[in-house]
């Protein structure tokens, strides 16, 4: 059973993800769905554009700590929607947490209702927010960033607006995606990919540059003492031994 539902309307291809049981975390089986719907959807000329969005009160918890994706595949993935010759929209009517804000980085655009909230909090289990960096640090204010990694600090829709984290956001998320949908359904779809295209070089040359290092560091921490003792410290519901 796949954990991406798939809806569409108007040349709007809409993926949810739906893995309620967890939060919708990023676990090996759903980044691998996720990646397949999306290559689904990137061949077919009947969509101009894909909106990324969620069941449930979370976008998503993050990475799935007892069945983790392996970081090159959550490289790859965040590499795929940059890539995609189509506008990603994400829409987002929950939390987010961790690896999920490296999806919204990851899309061209994103939007959130204002009772959305949000945190990098590896920083809380003793990894550091490494592979998903990659679209995050070339769309997002760098002192707004640094606060929140550094921090693991909880922010809304509002602040996550003014760091570029978001594009937009409302008390009904639909409201702010009707002007965005109904310009993607007027734009032609050829000069739709080379205007991504255009605005994607800068996070492309960071996924060419970085990558590889991010990998390396994601599995030193995630293999760390200190990682051991905060995921588990989070699974027991806990603070962990180093908090003061």
């Amino acid at each position: 059973m796949t954990l991406i539902a798939r809806t569409r309307a108007r040349a709007v291809e809409t993926l949810t993800l739906d893995s309620p049981h967890n939060r919708n975390a990023l676990s090996a089986a759903l980044v691998g769905d996720l990646a397949d719907a999306l290559t689904a959807a990137g061949k077919d000329p009947g969509v101009r554009a894909i909106v990324l969005t969620h069941t449930g009160n979370t976008f998503s918890a993050g990475a799935d700590l007892k069945d983790p994706p392996h970081p090159e595949a959550l490289v790859a993935l965040l590499r795929q929607i940059v890539e995609l010759s189509k506008p990603v929209v994400a829409r987002v009517t929950g939390h987010v947490r961790a690896g999920g804000l490296g999806l919204l980085a990851a899309c061209d655009i994103a939007a959130a209702s204002t009772d959305a909230t949000f945190a990098f909090t590896e920083v809380r289990i003793g990894v550091a927010p490494a592979v998903i960096s990659l679209p995050l640090l070339p769309r997002t204010d760098p002192r707004a960033l640094a606060r929140y990694y550094l921090t693991g600090e909880r922010f809304d829709a509002p602040e996550a607006v003014a760091t570029g984290l978001l594009t937009t956001c409302d008390s009904d998320v639909d409201t702010a995606l009707d002007p965005i949908l109904d310009g993607l359904r007027r734009s032609a779809p050829d000069a739709l990919a080379e205007t991504k295209r255009l605005l994607t070089a800068r996070v492309l040359e960071a996924f060419d540059r970085d990558a590889d290092a991010l990998n390396a560091l994601s599995a030193r921490l995630f293999s760390s003492p200190q990682a051991r003792e905060g995921m588990t410290a989070f699974l027991e519901r806990r603070d962990p031994a180093w908090v003061v």
